[in-house]
């Protein structure tokens, strides 16, 4: 009874092995997500250090892909920042269960002045439950894995 009130609290994700591919060259960032990402704020901003390759402009096309689906969103460009919406964000978040703790790799694999397409992989940050109940009584120690 324990199990099936765990699966139903921690949603999971099978993988159909195309989640995980090694980095093709390709400019790319990394993030491990915070509360900011995630409920209830939901903003994601594209790391400066892809400006140089991506499009200028005031609201630029983008899409994320992850397994077999894809989320159609636009990140706005003010000075400094490029912001990715935040409806179409949440909508990211929400549909792979992403939390605080999760790492995402976005790995650009499409771009011209019209849409920049990036290829998402997702790493779940959960400590699986077994470490949790063996460790939790240890917390000046460091879990090692």
């Amino acid at each position: 009874m324990e199990d099936s009130a765990q699966s139903r609290a921690t949603p999971t994700i099978e993988l159909h092995g195309d989640e995980f591919w090694p980095l093709s060259g390709k400019p790319f960032f990394d993030i491990i997500l915070t509360k900011s990402h995630v409920k209830p704020l939901y903003q994601m901003e594209i790391p400066a250090k892809l400006n140089p390759v991506l499009p200028a402009g005031a609201s630029v096309p983008m899409v994320l892909s992850f397994g077999d689906k894809s989320w159609e969103m636009i990140y706005n460009e003010t000075k400094r920042l490029k912001l990715v919406d935040r409806q179409s964000w949440r909508a990211f978040v929400d549909d792979n269960s992403l939390k605080a703790g999760d790492g995402c790799i976005f790995e650009l694999t499409g771009c011209d002045s019209t849409k920049v397409v990036f290829k998402v992989q997702i790493l779940r940050g959960d400590i699986p439950a077994e470490l949790v109940e063996k460790y939790s009584s240890e917390t000046e120690k460091p879990i090692i894995i």
